[in-house]
């Protein structure tokens, strides 16, 4: 297929804003990139796609999100709202996650890559939980990117919380599951595997040496980090140690594991994260809807920190977490020099291309040029002021908004075009997902404590 007659962000190194260019895809990947004149002419017989001037950049990338907890929008919590985050995961997720079958799992992850693809996200990192239907419950999330298209990288969360046997089982559906991925290309290449860990807090110094043990060699983990200082304060009263002191000893940390929120570690602690080469995910509107304070990514960042930019289960549209970023640090600091946009763009599109490529090595992944994935999406953006290379990050903050995107293309297959959705059926999943959901709400009232 040859998209032609549009401006082309390219996200290289450097960044180039094309106008009145290219690009042709074959194989699922970048073939070539030129003048629309010349491309035309090379590529005569093929499909076309006309972008009328469209923007055409790579897709976005979320570096961490949760499809499971898609079925809490609008439930209540009954009781008293929950005063911190401690009491919103006794009284909200893990409940919830408990009150989730196979159906269920399915049909959370539909509605969330629905809402990926209508939003331009095109690579998603997910971390599930399902303590009642663990075994197999990756297999069903693979399903669903295949049919959707898009690409994504799957993990169970191991916890003690439910019991040994489930933590057991939780162990041995991430060992199955990153095996299968091994053995053979899930969804045409497009899933991969990590291993999943809750957190600190929720894990014993067997349960982390279990994992270790039976992670398959050149696995990484994926695992939520000093969220609050609740985790601090149990893995001090465990072990003696801070929460990233503690990972490191249990071989924990590594070029290959992600660290989810960091908020409330110390120096010493972003100095090993550094060191040990480990990624670390930023999700500030989770992060301020629990109000768990804001981590300081700018020190992680000038320490060596390789940081991210995730959702946390939030909506998809990316550039709702930039806009978030660029303003929560500001008034957080009381600085408004504070998180430039050129730092969100080493976050959101330099790191999280890094850490998507390092699961799918095959090609450069986040950038257009040839040999690259393309994945792909088109933004109806038209700008009022000049657009360069310069203040392109400050026109996605203050300029571009969720609703422009009108094409997603993934591998070089049209997921969405004009904003009409081609491999899933919306309402068909909106409406299945509200037949599933009061059953999985009454089964929360079961897990949910009095208080």
């Amino acid at each position: 297929m040859l998209i032609h007659n549009a401006r082309v962000i390219t996200w290289g190194t450097p960044n180039q804003i094309l106008e009145d260019h290219a690009v042709f895809l074959k194989d699922g990947l970048i073939e070539d990139l030129g003048s629309t004149q010349d491309l035309l002419a090379a590529y005569p017989d093929d499909v076309k796609l006309d972008a009328h001037g469209q923007l055409l950049m790579p897709g976005n990338i979320c570096a961490h999100t949760h499809f499971y907890g898609a079925f809490a929008r609008g439930m209540a919590i009954p009781g008293q709202s929950p005063k911190d985050f401690p009491d919103i995961l006794r009284k909200l997720w893990w409940p919830l996650d408990k009150s989730l079958n196979e159906e269920d799992v399915r049909y959370s992850a539909m509605v969330c890559l629905v809402d990926a693809i209508k939003h331009g996200t095109t690579t998603l990192i997910d971390h599930h939980a399902s303590p009642n239907a663990i075994g197999g419950s990756l297999d069903v999330i693979a399903e669903t990117l295949d049919q959707s298209g898009l690409r994504g990288v799957l993990c169970y969360e191991v916890t003690d919380r439910d019991g040994i046997e489930k933590a057991k089982a939780g162990i041995q559906e991430n060992v199955r599951f990153i095996e299968r991925c091994r053995e053979g290309r899930i969804a045409g290449g497009r899933v991969a595997a990590t291993f999943g860990l809750h957190a600190s807090l929720t894990l014993s110094d067997e349960t982390l040496d279990a994992c270790r043990a039976a992670a398959p060699a050149d696995t990484g983990f994926h695992l939520h980090v000093a969220e609050h200082p609740v985790d601090e304060y149990d893995s001090l009263a465990k072990s003696g140690m801070r929460v990233v002191d503690r990972l490191q000893k249990h071989g924990i940390l590594g070029e290959r594991t992600i660290v989810v929120h960091a908020v409330h570690v110390d120096a010493r602690e972003i100095e090993l994260l550094a060191d040990s080469r480990t990624w670390v995910t930023h999700q500030p509107r989770s992060n301020m809807n629990n109000g768990v304070g804001i981590s300081d990514v700018e020190s992680m960042m000038r320490a060596g920190v390789r940081v991210c930019l995730g959702n946390d289960g939030f909506s998809n549209a990316m550039w709702e977490e930039w806009k978030t970023a660029y303003l929560v640090h500001k008034v957080w600091q009381r600085d408004p020099r504070r998180m430039p946009g050129d730092k969100i763009v080493e976050m959101a599109i330099d790191n999280n291309g890094a850490l998507a490529g390092m699961f799918f090595p095959e090609a450069p992944i986040g950038m257009i040029k040839p040999g690259a994935y393309a994945d792909l999406m088109m933004v109806d953006y038209y700008p009022t002021t000049p657009l360069t290379e310069g203040n392109l990050p400050w026109h996605i903050l203050f300029g571009f908004h969720s609703s422009m995107v009108t094409t997603t293309i993934v591998a070089g297959r049209l997921l969405m075009r004009d904003r009409q959705l081609l491999t899933l059926d919306e309402k068909e999943i909106s409406a299945r997902a509200q037949e599933l959901v009061p059953d999985v709400w009454e089964r929360y009232q079961s897990f949910v404590p009095d208080d």
